[in-house]
């Protein structure tokens, strides 16, 4: 009987963040939430790159009077796992063993403390703008690696941040096509 590759981990362009710490003792990754971000909101980079105002915030070098959005943004301290940009490249923030400081207060099936069990996943994007393939592909292999290399996530414990700080947090928004992802994922299953 012939057995499946294990999926390889894509192509991902490391810039370490400070922006973590480490998980509890024997905590299990067991979430993988997604996300979206775009600064300005709904301005996207021009090219992905070291310096863009999403590297800045997670690396924590963001100049907080360059847009008068940013304002609310001095002193925070956040980085999700990996960002990957409307061309589809990826951006790794924090090491997938480490706690990213990504969902904030949240809870999921009962659980508080998302940032705990999870990994973050940031989309270049927001709610409304219509992600790219190039996202979608991208979003999809690093599942497909996620969901091998840790068995504890499955297709129903992968989330939108919405899901868990409703009310707080809206993304990955309508724009997302969740059906399209899902089956990607199924089908590698």
């Amino acid at each position: 009987m012939k057995t499946a590759a294990q999926p390889r981990c894509p192509p991902i362009q490391q810039r370490p963040s400070t922006h973590f710490d480490e998980r509890p003792q024997g905590e299990p990754i067991s979430l993988l939430v997604i996300h979206n971000i775009s600064l300005p909101a709904g301005n996207f980079a021009k090219v992905p790159q070291q310096g863009s105002h999403v590297d800045n915030l997670f690396c924590g070098t963001l100049d907080c009077t360059a847009h008068p959005d940013f304002a609310s943004l001095k002193g925070v301290r956040v980085a999700a796992h990996c960002v990957i940009w409307r061309d589809g490249r990826i951006f790794q923030y924090v090491p997938f063993a480490k706690r990213a400081w990504h969902a904030g207060k949240s809870e999921f099936a009962g659980r508080a403390n998302c940032n705990d069990y999870s990994i973050g996943i940031e989309l270049e994007g927001c709610d409304n703008i219509p992600y790219t393939e190039q996202q979608y592909q991208s979003l999809i292999a690093l599942s497909q690696f996620l969901l091998a290399s840790y068995k504890q996530i499955s297709p129903q414990r992968i989330v939108g941040h919405c899901d868990i700080a409703p009310g707080r947090k809206t993304d990955p928004g309508p724009a997302f096509d969740w059906a399209y992802y899902r089956a990607a994922i199924r089908a590698a299953i």
